[in-house]
């Protein structure tokens, strides 16, 4: 890419379906990795991609991906399991899934590729970007779009940043050097033909940002509110007490919503997420906030989840909290939480600052793809953005879902929000 040899280090490129965005970029960060000694870091969605397309991948001509790093130029064994390759001339490139991105912090990576960046955890980029910016390492972004999510944004501002160079190439670009085509229509009309949407055309081969948001639960709900104002920066009010409303993970990411009744809206003035950390963590964090709180609002499993402790997560979050200012959400279908929070959405106004990583999440909440079917699936793809929308799902439904047996907390607290005219049931 003649843009990082010119001397930029942040590039985002859009390029359609089957267009060698890997192949190409691959041979990019290798090139990188012999003309300045370092840390390279390949990054994908998810871990076991990363394996899938580079690592044991073979490209159409039956050349496996990783032959194009010169075995003379390796030193020992490919290491497999974290798949990393050590250079003789000291760099390291290594394959990375931003769904466990945490194991990066503390690294000095000098060079990374970001592969499919739309359907990756932004998080991860907030992560690198400090250490790229004071090491004067390189940037390159890569994805076929994905409705007007992160790599949308990423996008638009480099195209407005004379220090990003910003490329959107279509099939109808793409050519070689007799000017064909290297996708021809053919297999965009075999594409249609066994079922793809035309939305799904538009998206895939002519990387259109805005053909496909038929797979977002909330997506439409989170334009709105930026189209009305909603997203915007929200005060805490002192004199009305806040609740807090979780999605508990060990091993996976716990989620924290902040919200206050103000009016006849929801105000949602914080978000926080954290993993592979005990209820003790988020308590602590909980403690530097300067609010005055009300109830804390947990899901259905709290009672027979462990944290590792010995004890439950529900008596653990009693001994922290106290049982007087906990809530036990009851189990509710999935189906019925997404409806709940869909019906809220519109009387939410979101602090654009502190709930930046949330609202991402509520934009990219999206359905599982059936490739046999060629539709939507009607289940949520579990990845970075799960956690923040279950957490979403759980405040939703704990306002506005009847509940046959709730506690006198409860009870209170929606006798208040009915007198303020603003409950949906």
């Amino acid at each position: 890419m003649s843009a990082l040899d010119s001397g930029m280090n942040r590039a985002v490129t859009v390029w359609h379906r089957r267009a060698g965005k890997d192949k190409t970029l691959f041979n990019i960060i290798i090139k990188k990795a012999f003309e300045r000694v370092g840390t390279y870091y390949y990054f994908f969605p998810e871990f076991s991609q990363g394996r899938r397309v580079i690592w044991d991948g073979i490209d159409n001509d039956g050349f496996r991906f990783l032959h194009h790093i010169p075995k003379e130029v390796i030193v020992g064994k490919p290491n497999k399991t974290d798949m990393k390759i050590d250079l003789i001339n000291g760099s390291i490139i290594q394959i990375i899934g931003t769904d466990k991105f945490d194991k990066i912090r503390g690294s000095n990576p000098v060079g990374c590729v970001f592969s499919e960046y739309a359907f990756q955890n932004p998080a991860a980029w907030a992560t690198v970007r400090p250490i790229l910016s004071a090491n004067g390492g390189w940037a390159v972004f890569n994805s076929t779009p994905f409705g007007k999510n992160h790599f949308y944004d990423l996008y638009m501002m480099g195209k407005d940043n004379p220090n990003w160079y910003t490329n959107l190439v279509t099939v109808e670009e793409s050519v070689d050097e007799n000017g064909n085509r290297y996708v021809p229509q053919e297999v965009i009309d075999e594409d249609r033909a066994s079922g793809y949407s035309e939305e799904m055309i538009q998206q895939e081969y002519y990387c259109d940002f805005t053909a496909n948001s038929t797979g977002f639960y909330y997506l439409k709900y989170m334009e709105q509110a930026l189209e009305e104002g909603r997203i915007t920066r929200v005060p805490y009010e002192s004199n009305i007490p806040v609740e807090t409303w979780w999605d508990i993970g060990v091993s996976d990411s716990t989620a924290i919503w902040f919200t206050q009744i103000v009016g006849r809206s929801v105000h949602v003035i914080d978000f926080y997420q954290h993993n592979s950390v005990g209820v003790e963590h988020y308590a602590k964090h909980l403690q530097t906030l300067p609010y005055v709180y009300g109830t804390h609002h947990f899901p259905h499993d709290m009672s027979h989840t462990e944290f590792g402790t010995g004890r439950s997560r529900l008596e653990s979050a009693e001994g922290l909290f106290g049982a007087a200012n906990l809530d036990v959400l009851p189990k509710l279908s999935r189906e019925d939480g997404i409806n709940a929070a869909r019906l809220i959405l519109p009387k939410c106004y979101f602090d654009e600052v502190k709930c930046e990583e949330g609202i991402k999440a509520l934009q990219n909440y999206h359905r599982q793809w059936d490739d046999k079917l060629q539709e939507f699936k009607n289940l949520p793809v579990h990845d970075w953005a799960s956690h923040p929308a279950d957490a979403f799902r759980y405040f939703a439904t704990g306002l506005t879902m009847p509940r046959e047996k709730s506690s006198r907390q409860h009870y209170m607290r929606k006798q208040r929000m009915r007198a303020k005219g603003w409950m949906l049931a």
